[in-house]
């Protein structure tokens, strides 16, 4: 009984201070919106439906905590969600005022941050609990911490990394773009247009991934994104920031030239966003004869194995592995442990940032 009621007493704890946190953080978002939140999120947002939120959030997260506090022997979790509940509250809660418009300017993603760390837990810590192929692996397993900052500082550094993303293609590029070809593509059906936009995006990503894996002082960037000896849903956030300026980069500049509409990269985004997180997530689906057609979870699993390495270096498109010789996809097997064999990678955020540019030994 009272293992039980310490149970019950750490994960309401737990609950109180992410919800406290996601919660204080959206009021910040309220106080210093021109610093802190995305102009193109804060122009579409239902305010009505963002204030309810914050408003359930924070009373969510003050009572939870406090039955954490009844509950567990140590304090900290309940102490902390209670704490930025009550703090965010006394801040003016969800019916802090906002002066518009806006100004724009340089800024911060958190609202990004603390938008899509909320959906993409709401969505997939449920999935992992029910459909785990590993039951066994914890939600707050080894490591979550450094993934959690791989996920925060990639997204308040959004402005950045889109920047780093767009600019290259934009002045080194130019020369090759053609009006006609680009208004013949834009002509197309949105819909084609995004076949299109997958399928020249993953050759692009294919050819670079590879070269990350097959250039020695590339791969040392690379190695931290396989460092990860546990997968799920967060692991996939775990990305040197030259990785992704790099791959990013390279993978826009074909769409650049192509010229393709801004509704079909749109929902490209979309796709990416929601497939890189379900690709590492830990689940026990293998979606028949659709893991021939887009990479699924066992399919991009055996990217991140031990044992074979260098395979199935597809993002979405499996048929690329097929045409130049690199997949690997047992019918019915997974993976039996992920990382990397005899690499010393550091496990902590700031030294795996630091890592590749140390001297290899």
């Amino acid at each position: 009984m009272a293992s039980r009621v310490g149970v019950l007493g750490w994960v309401t704890g737990v609950l109180s201070a992410v919800l406290g946190t996601l919660a204080f953080g959206a009021v910040l978002c309220l106080w210093f919106p021109a610093v802190l939140t995305t102009p193109a999120l804060r122009d579409v947002y239902p305010m009505e439906i963002v204030r309810t939120t914050i408003k359930v959030t924070l009373g969510v997260a003050f009572v939870l905590g406090v039955l954490s506090i009844f509950l567990k022997r140590r304090k900290a979790l309940g102490l902390t969600g209670a704490g930025l509940a009550l703090l965010a509250t006394v801040m003016g809660g969800s019916e802090v005022a906002v002066a518009t418009p806006v100004a724009r300017g340089n800024h911060v993603g958190l609202d990004w941050f603390l938008l899509d760390l909320f959906l993409l837990s709401a969505i997939f810590v449920p999935i992992e609990l029910l459909f785990g192929r590993l039951r066994q692996q914890p939600i707050f397993r080894p490591e979550w911490r450094t993934d959690l900052w791989h996920f925060g500082v990639s997204h308040l550094l959004v402005q950045l990394t889109v920047f780093l993303t767009m600019a290259p293609a934009a002045i080194f590029f130019r020369w090759a773009v053609a009006p006609e070809l680009q208004s013949a593509i834009a002509a197309q059906p949105v819909v084609l247009q995004f076949v299109e936009v997958l399928a020249v995006a993953d050759l692009t990503q294919y050819a670079v991934h590879r070269l990350f894996h097959q250039v020695p002082w590339l791969w040392r960037f690379h190695a931290i994104h396989h460092s990860s000896r546990q997968m799920d849903w967060l692991a996939g956030s775990r990305l040197h920031l030259v990785d992704i300026v790099v791959t990013r980069g390279l993978s826009f500049v074909p769409l650049y030239v192509l010229g393709f509409t801004q509704s079909a990269l749109f929902a490209y985004v979309l796709l990416v966003s929601f497939q890189a997180v379900l690709i590492h997530a830990n689940v026990s689906w293998r979606f028949g004869w659709l893991r021939h057609v887009l990479a699924t979870p066992q399919y991009h699993h055996w990217h991140h194995a031990v044992e074979p390495v260098d395979v199935n270096f597809a993002v979405h498109l499996p048929v690329l592995d097929r045409i130049f010789g690199t997949q690997y996809l047992p019918r019915d097997r997974w993976p039996e442990a992920y990382g990397l064999a005899g690499a010393a990678v550091p496990g902590d955020y700031w030294s795996q940032l630091a890592y590749p540019f140390r001297r290899a030994r």
